[in-house]
């Protein structure tokens, strides 16, 4: 027993053996081994993936660059905890160029400074986020380089230290087996050196770093690398004059744009001369523009050259880019924050969905109408004041019309509204800026305006921006109609009235020899021949004693005597005669008389006129008694012109078709001129229509009981009295939502048609939105001019829509504008620039505020565009001299100005290398030069980048070294 319980000692030893041999024992490592293992862990899964497999798998890109990604992962050491961020750009054709002398303005802070492209980030997560301890950082830096060693990564590796606000960092790179870059960043805040604010200091700088520190440099010549590249930039708005801008925003908000041409405004603003600035101010689109001079690699060797770079101008640059800076409101929908024709226009969307609450525009500013009140607390009225204002700039008489065609697009009258330049729509765009376009306040203001139109009435006033003749355009809307029909009474009522006044002054000057001078005449006439001229005397007696009315008279006609007979009757009121047509009965000439022109008419009386044909049958039974007025005045003309003329003799001339000719008819043609029958043929052949022929025929009756007067002596057709008071009358007692509704008809075609005027240049986008616009504004108005609306609320929404849509396009219009007056002379670039800015914003006019993409709009940003040389002058142009006010608050301390403006950043890159090949400075030069791809060439040895003004200073230099 005692025996089989011993153990072999040979076997025992074997197996411990094989148990030391395959045991990992991980607690012999540390805890920074540990973190360096994680470190290369992380690191050959980065490099494992790949560029383009970690994009797909989650990298976020960097903020304001367009291929630069980053992945991050967190790594504790003991109680502390770090973030791992390695960035990595990938390229459109997949080079891995790094690119240093490319400056990228997209490039990383880290790019820019040392060169690189693809490089690891390694900094604590704390509230700083940078190593404040030395010895801490310069550990981190080890280990991570380690680890990148480990997995034969060339990453250069970088931590940042000091104080935040320096941006300071350390780095290193394992560039093979021969070679080791390290990196350090700095910047000085504040107080920067006078020597390190000119070109000469900095090259010192620089070659101190690679040369014996008692060296004179102005006694020995060194050939360094060297790469310039200035930022200029347009002074910005003041912001003391942008609150000023603002104040007088508010005011001439609350109080019209009168103000804008006020004598107190010296300062002239950018759109003066653009057809809006009659109404508003628009913010300048382009707030400014960044210029980037470049200064491509050149080989300097001393300070001397350096201080004569400083000195060179900014055209001597071998490449210039140019930045447009734009305005933020551009990303974002106004919500009332700005003032321009949509926001007006969408006051008075609002306006007309509360014009519906009473029956005259007085109930709103009634104080016994309880609905006002409930306005009062939520709407501003202007002070009279700027009601004066307003009525006398409506009201102001003008030297001549003006042109109804202005600004008018070929859409324009598709929309049932007024031209640009007439009463109506001057009135329409007042209401938009007068009292923030409230129904209140434009109830107050049309109330002022019926009034001022009355009294031009009842005082036989002209209406200002109103023709006085011509036919009623009825594709306008129903106001502009009546005023239009208005002006034309008051013109006609006033040649009455001095047609009166000079008949009571003639009877009072000649009521002594009245008697024989008529005698005289009458003698004269009797011995005169057929040809001589027979005139009439003006008839000024009243037609009607019930309506005062005067009769209308023409100028002396000259009257014929047929056959040269004295006992023929005289015709009066002849327009000569009509062919060859002979009268039946006298076989005389038969001739045209005057007639009056048709009455004018609206277009709601031409609904009354064929309401009424409907309600009493044919139209040919003459029911109306306007159109038997019209035949009546036919009738009665035709007979002073043909004194012998018969009814069948109207009907020939009149209505030819109801005389039916029986007239054989000739094969062969005749070879003189054609004539109504002959001696041996007459009467010719012939009869009245079954329709004339009938008994009772209303067209016969008229003309036995139509007087035989010419168009000068009979009673008007058009009562211009009457018609007029009955105009009056309709604006006062017109309804609000009948008003507003023209109102906004108005409104949308006036301020599309005035930015219409404005001159972009050959910009086809912009041809082609403003289209688009007219087109919306069409298909929306459709509502409002029908004569009731079916969906009040549906087409208040649907107004509101445009009226973002006209905000889009607004937008469009001011960014053309601006850039087309800026680069007049440069055609080319400003298309380039408004071509990309029109495909930026273009995706974004669909967008409703509520959007969660609405929220990037505000870091719009168009991209950078190079300029020729033919361009630069007109580039350099932008930038005008600095004022007084400008310049005091800066001064100038470094070269370079271009038109009296210092660089806002100034960036250099100093470089120098050597020889790869060159063994007696570095070992291993063979190794190195199949590493780097670069036999035969320099490897740069020393880097120094510089960037900032005088007043901030930033440096950041790159050694390698052979290890």
């Amino acid at each position: 027993m005692a025996s089989i319980s011993k153990s072999n000692p040979l076997e025992e030893d074997d197996d411990a053996e094989e148990e030391v041999q395959h045991f990992d024992d991980f607690t012999l490592a540390s805890s920074w081994e540990r973190f360096i293992s994680d470190i290369e862990a992380t690191c050959r899964q980065w490099l494992a993936d790949g560029p383009k497999n970690l994009v797909e798998k989650g990298a976020v890109a960097v903020e304001d660059s367009k291929n630069l990604f980053t992945v991050k992962h967190e790594l504790k050491n003991v109680a502390k905890s770090y973030c791992m961020e390695f960035y990595f750009q990938i390229e459109n054709n997949g080079s891995q160029q790094a690119g240093i002398g490319n400056w990228n303005s997209n490039s990383h802070d880290l790019q820019l400074c040392f060169g690189v492209k693809d490089f690891l980030l390694i900094a604590p997560q704390s509230a700083s986020g940078v190593l404040l301890d030395t010895p801490e950082s310069s550990k981190l830096l080890s280990a991570v380089a380690i680890a990148l060693s480990n997995c034969g990564s060339l990453w250069p590796a970088f931590v940042p230290v000091h104080d935040p606000s320096r941006k300071a960092y350390i780095g290193i790179q394992n560039m093979g087996t021969v070679f080791t870059r390290r990196f350090e960043a700095d910047r000085i805040g504040s107080q920067v050196p006078v020597k390190l604010m000119h070109l000469e200091g900095l090259y010192e700088l620089f070659v101190s770093k690679f040369v014996y520190s008692g060296v004179d440099f102005s006694m020995h010549n060194f050939k360094v690398h060297f790469m310039m590249r200035l930022t200029y930039q347009t002074f910005p708005y003041d912001e003391e004059d942008e609150e000023i801008d603002m104040d007088e925003l508010m005011d001439d908000k609350a109080d019209t744009a009168e103000n804008y041409g006020s004598e107190s405004r010296n300062k002239v603003l950018w759109d003066d001369d653009c057809p809006w600035s009659e109404w508003y101010s628009a913010e300048d689109p382009l707030r400014g523009f960044e210029l980037v001079v470049t200064w491509a690699d050149r080989t300097v060797e001393s300070t001397l050259e350096m201080a004569e770079l400083e000195n060179a101008s900014p055209h001597d640059a071998e490449k210039w880019i140019l930045h447009p800076i734009l305005s933020p409101y551009l990303g974002d929908p106004s919500h009332g924050k700005r003032i321009d024709f949509a926001s007006q226009l969408l006051c008075l969307v609002e306006a007309l969905d509360t014009s519906f609450a009473a029956q005259f525009m007085e109930d709103f500013v009634s104080v016994e109408n309880p609905s006002s009140e409930n306005l009062k607390t939520s709407v501003v009225i202007p002070p009279p004041s700027v009601l004066d204002r307003v009525i006398k700039d409506l009201f102001r008489e003008g030297s001549k019309l003006p042109d109804f065609t202005k600004g008018e697009h070929r859409l324009s009258r598709a929309l049932k509204a007024a031209p640009l330049e007439s009463f109506f729509t001057q009135f329409c765009l007042h209401s938009l800026w007068f009292g923030n376009c409230n129904i209140r306040a434009i109830a107050f203001l049309w109330i002022e305006f019926v009034r001022e139109v009355r009294w031009c009435w009842e005082e036989t006033q002209p209406l200002p921006k109103m023709p006085i003749d011509g036919p009623i355009d009825l594709s306008t809307c129903l106001i502009n109609q009546k005023l239009h029909l208005l002006a034309i009474c008051i013109e006609k009522k006033r040649e009455m009235n001095e047609e009166f006044l000079d008949c009571i002054g003639s009877d009072d000057s000649s009521d002594a020899s009245v008697s024989m001078e008529e005698h005289r005449k009458v003698d004269k006439r009797r011995n005169t021949s057929s040809e001589a001229d027979l005139q009439r005397k003006r008839d000024s007696s009243i037609a009607e004693d019930t309506s005062n009315r005067l009769r209308f008279e023409r100028k002396t006609e000259r009257t014929n005597y047929v056959n040269q007979s004295p006992t023929d009757a005289i015709r009066r009121g002849s327009a000569g005669p009509v062919g060859t047509m002979m009268l039946l009965k006298s076989r005389q000439q038969l001739h045209a008389p005057f007639t009056q022109d048709p009455p004018l008419m609206t277009e709601d009386m031409h609904e009354e006129r064929l309401q009424a044909v409907e309600a009493f049958g044919d139209s040919l039974n003459v029911p109306g008694q306007l159109e038997k007025d019209i035949l009546l005045s036919d009738m009665s003309a035709f007979k002073a012109a043909n004194p012998d003329a018969v009814f069948e003799d109207f009907i020939r001339w009149h209505s030819p078709g109801d005389w039916e000719s029986c007239e054989p008819k000739t094969t062969e043609p005749s070879a003189g001129p054609s004539t109504e029958g002959s001696k041996d043929e007459w009467p010719p052949r012939g009869r009245l229509s079954q329709r004339m022929s009938d008994q009772g025929n209303l067209w016969r009756k008229s003309w036995n009981d139509a007087p035989a007067l010419p168009a000068d002596d009979q009673k008007p057709l058009l009562d211009p009295n009457r018609e007029g008071e009955k105009i009056v009358h309709y604006l006062e007692t017109v309804r609000p939502h009948q008003l507003l509704e023209q109102m906004v008809c108005t409104a949308f075609r006036g301020s599309a048609d005035t930015l219409n005027q404005t001159n972009f240049g050959n910009m086809r986008q912009m041809t082609s939105k403003l289209e688009q616009l007219y087109l919306i504004i069409k298909f929306t108005m459709g509502a409002l001019q029908r004569n009731n609306l079916l969906d009040k609320a549906k087409t208040v929404k649907d107004l509101k829509r445009l009226c973002m849509v006209f905000e889009n396009v607004e937008k469009l219009v001011a960014v053309a504008a601006s850039i087309h007056r800026k680069f007049l002379d440069a055609s080319r670039l400003a298309q380039v620039i408004f071509s990309d800015f029109y495909g930026i914003y273009a995706p974004t006019m669909g967008m409703s505020s509520n959007d969660e993409e609405n929220k990037s709009r505000t870091e719009m940003e168009v991209s950078r565009q190079e300029v020729s040389l033919r361009e630069r002058q007109v580039v350099s142009n932008l930038f005008s001299p600095p004022s007084a006010n400008q310049s005091w608050r800066k001064v100038l301390s470094m070269g370079n100005l271009l038109n009296g403006h210092e660089p806002i950043l100034r960036e250099i890159i100093f470089s120098t290398g050597d020889d790869v090949n060159n063994g007696i400075h570095y070992a291993a030069a063979a190794d190195v030069a199949a590493t780097s791809d670069r036999k035969g060439e320099e490897i740069e040895t020393h880097r120094m980048y510089v960037s900032g003004t005088s007043n901030d200073l930033r440096v950041g230099l790159s050694v390698t070294s052979c290890d």
